[in-house]
């Protein structure tokens, strides 16, 4: 199998089922890797059960002690999909904020129009944002143009969260030196696959916000986010990235 979708969840019991059943549906056929921080609301359960009732050898759990960061997690399922050979790895949420027939199109843009990274965009087109508040919106929009300017890089939704790589683009870049945990580390990934010379295309999408669950976003988040960027702008003055 060559495509891997994975899920970071906390706290999704109302999402996961339906998520991993609407990607499982697809008819290209992906594998699904649910990374859980010791949700207390049983997701991990759940998961268990549609292992052993209909996905024993498509879908991959993998629980870990407590919340610990969207990047790390992140970072854990890059490395487990290196380490079983998946040659597109992507990234999605689980509360249908991304639209699961999207991962085809970002599949297609790497597997045949030439993208070593694919973003699922909200403002490649615009701003394609449904049921976010203005000011969240306002938020983000200006968030993208601010990292834009700081790092020099020419894509529009540097905090997306909806992803495909290339095996080969994991493979390069250092997971061990990615440092960021929270949405800055969408922006350091994909900095840091623009600087080791990978291909980045955006793939528009319409964003829509979660209906059940709760945000996992906080003031903190965002603030590591804004400052994040000047360091790593700075950092990268110093640093050798290896080159695809």
């Amino acid at each position: 199998m060559e495509r891997l979708v994975i899920i970071p969840t906390y706290n999704e019991k109302e999402n996961v089922e339906n998520i991993i059943r609407a990607v499982m549906s697809l008819p290209l056929g992906f594998h699904v890797l649910i990374i859980d921080d010791g949700s207390p609301d049983g997701t991990a359960d759940i998961v268990k059960r549609l292992q052993a009732e209909t996905y024993k050898d498509s879908l991959f759990l993998i629980e870990r002690a407590g919340k610990l960061g969207l990047g790390t997690a992140y970072i854990t399922g890059f490395k487990w999909a290196i380490e079983h050979e998946y040659d597109y790895v992507f990234e999605m949420d689980a509360d249908f904020s991304h639209n699961p027939q999207d991962l085809l199109k970002l599949y297609d843009a790497c597997a045949n129009e030439g993208a070593d990274v694919a973003v699922g965009s909200r403002y490649i087109t615009g701003v394609n944002v449904v049921n976010w508040p203005m000011g969240r919106v306002l938020m983000s929009y200006c968030a993208s143009i601010y990292v834009r300017m700081v790092l020099g890089v020419d894509i529009r939704d540097t905090t997306a969260g909806f992803v495909c790589y290339r095996r080969q683009v994991l493979e390069t870049i250092e997971l061990d030196k990615i440092r960021f945990k929270g949405y800055a580390f969408q922006i350091e990934m994909k900095f840091t696959a623009h600087q080791c010379g990978f291909t980045i295309r955006e793939v528009p999408i319409i964003f829509i916000n979660r209906v059940l669950g709760t945000s996992k976003m906080s003031g903190g988040i965002f603030s590591e986010a804004l400052l994040g960027v000047i360091r790593l702008k700075l950092s990268s003055w110093f640093r050798k990235y290896p080159k695809k």
